[in-house]
């Protein structure tokens, strides 16, 4: 007896669109994430991309609880001495609203090489218009 393992050459992936409106946002990145990796599929394997696609709507009316908008902050670093910079999520929300949720999302996936692929099947647009009609995506509420 012998466990099929999948293959990611013989994956038949789906498209999906998510609406972010009022969705809290790590909710919303944790079953992004899902999808992505392929766990709610049968044929889950741990170590073949087998997730879809997913298309992520209104990523600007995403909701964060709590006073997280003006106490959370995004941290970076240029690599030279006094080039710490932080940003608080209110501000990267108001110019970026797309990288909050393309941020989080990576976060819960694995940080392999893995992971990087199934971080570029993610499509997060601020508005509700996305330019992926023809792969003829299905809406899908959480």
């Amino acid at each position: 007896m012998r466990t099929p393992s999948a293959k990611a050459s013989e994956v038949k992936r789906a498209w999906y669109v998510i609406d972010a409106t009022g969705q809290p946002l790590g909710r919303l990145a944790s079953n992004v994430a899902q999808l992505l990796s392929g766990k709610r599929h049968v044929d889950y394997t741990r170590h073949a991309d087998t997730g879809d696609f997913v298309i992520v709507v209104n990523a600007e009316k995403v909701k964060l609880t709590g006073n997280k908008l003006d106490n959370k902050h995004y941290y970076r670093h240029s690599g030279v001495p006094g080039g710490f910079k932080a940003t608080s999520y209110r501000t990267l929300m108001e110019r970026k609203p797309a990288f909050v949720i393309e941020k989080a999302v990576k976060g819960m996936l694995p940080k392999n090489t893995l992971g990087r692929h199934m971080h570029k099947k993610l499509k997060v647009y601020a508005g509700p218009t996305h330019p992926h009609a023809a792969q003829k995506p299905e809406p899908l509420s959480i």
